[in-house]
């Protein structure tokens, strides 16, 4: 912290921050405790103090700075004094200046700036409220909003507009641009905006039935999974000396022992863990609650990262990212990144899929196989229907051996 102290107090001649120098050691020190290397933290404050210097050329105080302010100093030809040998300001360059504001912003300097959001359209944003109170994931949420958000440029913003023919041709267009599994997510999402807008009463009932079904038989393919052995070597891949390493470990044992989601990696939080029991508290869809048994060597996994490599950062949610500053996952896909890395790590042949839900599917196979009943999978990966669980025993193939019948004998015709 004495190098960052003496870098802010030691400013280039030509690029002094005026009067936004109270606030710069503190955002310094901010970000320092935020995991920032001294070097992005010299780059912050460069940034800042050629702002500074701008502001004061052009003669505006800090009380005058606003979202106008900020795009004028972000595409403004350079000729500030320095050293800096580019006449423009990159985007990296400005996004600094912008969230050393929204810091100041906090703190009363810069009571007239409100950053721009990009928030959805009404009533888009009331529809993902309405998604929240019925217990919906955020990251589910997420996933139906963008996909409203491609719906209505085809379907038309007035709703009360919408009839079954209109529906039915937005999606015969989108059939022709996505894919199938990708155009039965867009209609079902449909649906419940339908259904959703139906309660408001800004659209005629029932419209959410004038959708069309997409062909799909369910549960037709065969789980994409890997055995036992190469489990193990996708766990060994990580390297435990590193902090990363031990995070992966931890995310992976979970996965692989009792089938998590990777949205339940993502929310899961400290306090979700129950030591002295050897449990852990699972918040999944709906808003449903699940305690299930915590396997020892994830168990252990997990406490290793936390004494030994997770940031000492006030976050509830356990697994942060690496790089600062420090913060939980922003959503499931991250997961499924790093499971895909220590895969191609380990060296083993995968199916086409190689996300965390491949490690899911591996943990019910494996159970499955070793004896496990059907009842007994399903409670573990908290499925609703034993059909979902029952799509797990198309892989054990010796018990299938059990049940086929022989192939009927070729009767000739009279």
């Amino acid at each position: 912290m004495n190098q960052i102290t003496q870098y802010v107090n030691k400013f280039n001649d030509f690029l002094l921050p005026g009067e936004l120098e109270p606030y710069l050691l503190i955002y310094a020190q901010h970000l320092s405790e935020q995991g920032y290397t001294n070097l992005s933290v010299r780059g912050y404050i460069d940034s800042v103090s050629h702002f500074g210097t701008w502001l004061t050329i052009n003669e505006v105080s800090i009380k005058d700075i606003d979202v106008e302010v900020v795009e004028r100093f972000a595409k403004h030809r350079c000729h500030c004094p320095g050293s800096r040998k580019k006449t423009f300001v990159s985007i990296k360059y400005a996004n600094r200046v912008r969230k050393f504001i929204v810091f100041v912003c906090k703190h009363g300097g810069i009571p007239s700036y409100t950053p721009l959001e990009h928030s959805l359209p009404i009533p888009n944003a009331h529809f993902c409220e309405f998604l929240k109170y019925r217990g919906l994931l955020s990251i589910t949420v997420k996933h139906y909003s963008d996909s409203i958000n491609v719906i209505l440029p085809l379907l038309g913003q007035e709703s009360q507009d919408y009839d079954a023919k209109n529906i039915k041709r937005t999606v015969l267009q989108l059939s022709k641009q996505y894919s199938l599994a990708r155009l039965k997510s867009l209609t079902t999402a449909l649906r419940s905006y339908l259904r959703f807008l139906a309660v408001k009463g800004l659209c005629a009932p029932d419209l959410d039935r004038a959708v069309p079904a997409v062909a799909n038989w369910s549960l037709s393919s065969i789980p994409k999974y890997i055995v036992a052995e190469e489990i193990e070597q996708v766990i060994n891949s990580c390297d435990i000396k590193t902090p990363k390493g031990l995070r992966d470990r931890a995310i992976i044992l979970l996965l692989s022992r009792i089938g998590l989601r990777a949205g339940d990696i993502v929310d899961m939080k400290l306090d979700h863990i129950d030591w002295h029991n050897g449990s852990v508290r699972l918040l999944g869809k709906m808003n449903r609650e699940d305690c299930l048994p915590l396997p020892q060597d994830a168990g252990d996994a997990i406490l290793d990262y936390i004494e030994n490599a997770r940031p000492p950062v006030k976050i509830a949610e356990i697994f942060l990212c690496i790089n600062a500053p420090h913060r939980p996952f922003s959503s499931s896909a991250a997961v499924s990144s790093l499971v895909a890395s220590a895969i191609k790590r380990s060296g083993i042949a995968t199916p086409a899929s190689c996300g965390a839900h491949l490690l899911r599917h591996s943990a019910a196979t494996q159970m499955l196989r070793t004896g496990a009943t059907l009842e007994t999978v399903s409670s573990i990966l908290r499925h609703r229907s034993l059909d979902m669980t029952a799509y797990y025993a198309k892989v054990d193939i010796p018990m299938l051996e059990t049940i086929m019948q022989p192939w009927p004998a070729r009767v000739t015709s009279c």
